[in-house]
């Protein structure tokens, strides 16, 4: 694993064990690198409320739109997701998140890592991962 993307999946793992995750006992830490260089993180926040929670991959990029406005970019994003008892869960971004790291990423390269099985981290361009992305005329 290259450095750079050990330290994202780091920040990622990190801000794991952050999340607000009452009713699924799913902790998801988001770390995405701008195309600036800089880091943002984010975790999951639920709410009693369904579906009126945050996925960690929207906390990060909100978190980068917040710091570097419109002209925010993503270069590189790594998730990290866990039980309640912090044992690895296997999980790729959810269908909505892929769609909001294809808008905002540099191009359809833009690499995604995420945990496997067996803890293995995985690693797939936004294209792969979202085929046939949606985007507004």
């Amino acid at each position: 694993m290259s450095a750079d993307r050990e330290a994202l999946v780091a920040a990622a793992r990190e801000t794991c064990g952050r999340a607000h995750a009452p009713y699924s006992d799913v902790h998801v830490g988001a770390a995405v690198r701008s195309a600036s260089g800089n880091v943002y993180c984010g975790a999951n926040v639920e709410n009693a409320a369904y579906p009126l929670g945050n996925c960690a991959e929207s906390s990060a990029i909100a978190a980068g739109v917040a710091a570097e406005g419109a002209q925010f970019r993503i270069a590189e994003t790594a998730i990290w997701a866990t039980d309640g008892e912090g044992k690895v869960i296997a999980a790729s971004p959810c269908g909505g998140c892929r769609q909001r790291i294809n808008e905002f990423a540099v191009d359809g390269r833009v690499k995604v890592h995420f945990p496997w099985q067996g803890g293995e981290v995985r690693t797939a361009s936004i294209d792969e991962l979202l085929p046939f992305a949606f985007f507004l005329p």
